[in-house]
């Protein structure tokens, strides 16, 4: 590896990457993924800063949201410095993913940077380069791991159809399709089972299959099955409100962007009832809907952004999430990020303030299995599984299952804790959590035997539970981005030599003149 990057760096090597480039580039995209005007506005009259998430230039889609002609000379002129500065062979800047993202930003913001009048000198320069690192991507973007390697490609497809170097064009494209293959399960999951990098695969694959249309260059089947099949399970993991479910490393996202993502893959699908490849399910009834995390931890290395969240769920109601996980954290304090990858971060249940699956360097070393199965009748839906992640530990078996009635009002669940293996083990204390989105009041009923759910349009939801102990607590939600306060429902219990069985119900509250839920 070290010789690798010595040679990569040196200035021979670098010398073999020059050749002819265009003296134009006729490829132009009909339509580019927005970028945010008031993050373009902060970037005006600053010297750019060469970071990791810079060197991938998407803030050249914040510029070009502004329109104006200081945005355009900034784009220019920071341009300009990464090719004075950074225009040579170097782990970072030159890695696989991040060239991939740069070539694509390069390409699909082209006009913003080279189109007349400009400088000739300039556009030659960039041309040039772009020529140079489609030619070192097509060599070393095996060094990409995870989505970055689908990232990777479609900026070297996107490249090579603009520089018009057709073979080298016909051999990226089998590796995309090869890579999406590989990458997408046959429910149209992606591996990392996150619904983050759901949407940014299908993104992905659309700028590919869009490049390649502009080229006027044939797009491979195995690229448009794809979209056909990402699309239907990114909608999947929409909630009522558009946004995304809190699973594996997500937050709810910018529903704008996700709508157009799925407008603009062209594929009409319908979200199915379950992913069973990918591992979740989908129990949807009345104006409520419920997504059930029932699968095993993604294998590596997509599991850099994966959380210890075995059979949690979340739950909304209309376009008012209700019972939610904590969401992903995206800071640079590495405890802040791991807390919130462990179990106790979900909306599901946890022995002895242990997680259900133990993380070393960010990745996991210990991986449960995970079983699940599904019945439907008459419009009401029942989904069981089982994880045996406290198996090693403490000799329990986790299973829970969930209840969603055809009117859509009344969710019921069971978690037990099974005795597995030689003899009982001791006793453990375990908790039964329920995340609540910060938009939902909570107070406990004063017999101290419920907690009463507020939705902020006003209806009630009562939550019950026998064969624990409830209470409030405090917790915190990121999933719009930002930390916010909320409160938990914290189920408290004790497994003894037989195990444990908690029974729980969420019930909409009648409203005045409506028919009470029958008990």
């Amino acid at each position: 590896m070290a010789l690798r990057d010595w040679v990569y760096r040196s200035a021979l090597y670098n010398l073999a990457l020059w050749g002819p480039a265009p003296s134009e580039l006729r490829l132009r995209l009909a339509e580019t993924w927005p970028g945010d005007p008031q993050r373009g506005e902060a970037l005006l009259g600053q010297a750019p800063q060469w970071t990791v998430e810079n060197h991938r230039f998407g803030f050249l889609a914040d510029l070009a949201a502004l329109g104006t002609e200081p945005a355009v000379r900034m784009a220019r002129e920071a341009t300009a410095d990464w090719l004075r500065r950074c225009d040579a062979v170097e782990p970072v800047s030159w890695n696989a993913e991040i060239l991939g993202d740069r070539l694509f930003a390069w390409i699909a913001h082209h006009d913003l940077l080279a189109a007349p009048p400009q400088d000739p000198e300039f556009r030659s320069a960039l041309l040039m380069s772009l020529a140079r690192q489609a030619r070192y991507l097509h060599r070393t973007w095996r060094q990409a791991t995870g989505i970055g390697r689908l990232r990777a490609l479609r900026g070297l497809v996107a490249a090579l159809a603009a520089l018009k170097d057709q073979r080298r064009l016909g051999i990226a494209c089998a590796r995309l399709s090869a890579e999406a293959k590989a990458q997408i399960r046959p429910d149209g999951g992606h591996i990392s089972r996150s619904p983050r990098q759901q949407l940014a695969t299908l993104m992905a694959l659309i700028d590919a299959r869009d490049v390649l249309s502009a080229a006027s260059a044939e797009i491979p089947k195995a690229v448009m099955d794809a979209i056909d099949r990402v699309a239907p399970t990114l909608r999947f993991f929409r909630h009522g409100d558009g946004g995304l479910a809190l699973f594996n490393g997500a937050a709810a996202g910018d529903v704008d962007l996700i709508d157009l993502a799925l407008q603009r893959s062209a594929a009409k699908g319908r979200p199915p009832a379950r992913a069973p490849q990918t591992g979740y399910d989908r129990l949807q009834a009345g104006h409520s809907l419920a997504l059930f995390d029932c699968g095993a931890l993604p294998p590596a290395p997509f599991d850099g952004d994966a959380h210890a969240g075995a059979l949690a769920f979340e739950f909304s109601h209309g376009r008012e999430r209700l019972i939610v996980n904590c969401g992903a954290y995206r800071g640079s304090d590495a405890q802040w990020r791991t807390a919130m990858r462990a179990t106790a971060a979900h909306s599901t249940l946890i022995v002895a303030d242990t997680a259900s699956a133990t993380l070393e360097h960010g990745r996991f070393v210990t991986r449960p299995e995970v079983k699940a199965q599904r019945n439907e009748q008459d419009g009401n839906v029942w989904v069981g599984a089982s994880h045996t992640g406290y198996v090693p530990n403490f000799g329990l078996r986790h299973e829970r299952e969930l209840y969603l009635a055809a009117d859509g009002d009344d969710l019921r669940g069971e978690d037990r804790l099974v005795v597995v293996g030689n003899g009982p083990p001791r006793g453990h204390g375990f908790a039964i959590r329920f995340h609540l989105h910060p938009d939902v009041q909570a107070s406990t009923t004063q017999d101290g035997n419920a907690v009463l759910l507020k939705s902020p349009s006003g209806v009630f939801w009562r939550l019950k539970a026998a064969g624990a102990v409830m209470n409030l607590a405090e917790s915190v939600y990121l999933g719009d981005g930002a930390m916010r306060k909320t409160q938990q429902v914290v189920l408290d219990g004790h497994a003894g030599s037989t195990g444990a069985a908690v029974k729980w119900a969420l019930k909409r509250e009648a409203k005045k003149g409506e028919k009470p839920t029958e008990e």
